[in-house]
């Protein structure tokens, strides 16, 4: 029955989409990947770090919050968004509801510090964004907020600014995604903090539609 079922479906030409519809098989596994980062010596980064920064969070969370690299105290602590950004950031979810850990998981792009916490480097953000996609692989969230430049032009393959992507639902594999600024950011530019809130109830609005 299933081969003939797949011969009409290939007749009418639906066969593809009753592919897609199938199971994704996984590339890899938490287990693999989270031995597979602190390992990584694939850019230079690996040479100044005291240690890798993976992700902190629910592993079947809803919302995924990905920014950009670790700072100085992540790469101390080994966490993402912790010193004054995460603490902006934890009041940030507060807000709307949300706990770190609770139905919400936080990665960055880079999984190490880049020097000085210079901007990452092409050749770094393409070396790391591997591990970041399978994290999302993983996880299977419903809504991901890209906070920062770095974040939203890697996730978007995009140059366009944050100013200009903010506002609207973008789309990362069928996943989808908002842009905001990042909570480091935000310290310098207190007067951003209230674009930045409309982000969070535009997501919490948006995560509520789905």
């Amino acid at each position: 029955m299933t081969m003939r079922r797949d011969a009409l479906l290939a007749e009418m030409g639906l066969a593809p989409i009753w592919r897609l519809r199938s199971p994704v098989k996984k590339s890899t596994g938490w287990i693999e990947l989270k031995q597979a980062v602190p390992a990584c010596t694939a850019c230079g980064l690996h040479k100044s770090r005291t240690q890798t920064v993976f992700g902190v969070g629910d592993e079947k969370a809803d919302w995924m919050l990905i920014g950009e690299a670790p700072g100085a105290e992540e790469d101390r602590l080994g966490e993402p968004f912790v010193g004054q950004a995460g603490k902006l950031l934890d009041n940030m979810l507060a807000a709307i509801g949300l706990k770190r850990g609770e139905n919400v998981y936080i990665a960055n792009v880079l999984k190490c510090r880049p020097p000085g916490n210079r901007n990452p480097e092409p050749e770094e953000v393409a070396k790391c964004t591997p591990h970041l996609k399978a994290q999302i692989e993983l996880i299977e969230p419903k809504l991901i907020i890209a906070m920062g430049r770095f974040a939203a032009q890697t996730l978007l393959n995009t140059d366009a600014t944050i100013a200009s992507l903010r506002g609207r639902v973008h789309r990362y594999a069928a996943v989808p995604l908002i842009v905001t600024y990042h909570p480091a950011y935000l310290l310098r530019s207190l007067p951003d903090k209230a674009k930045a809130w409309a982000d969070l109830v535009f997501a919490r609005k948006t995560m509520q539609s789905l």
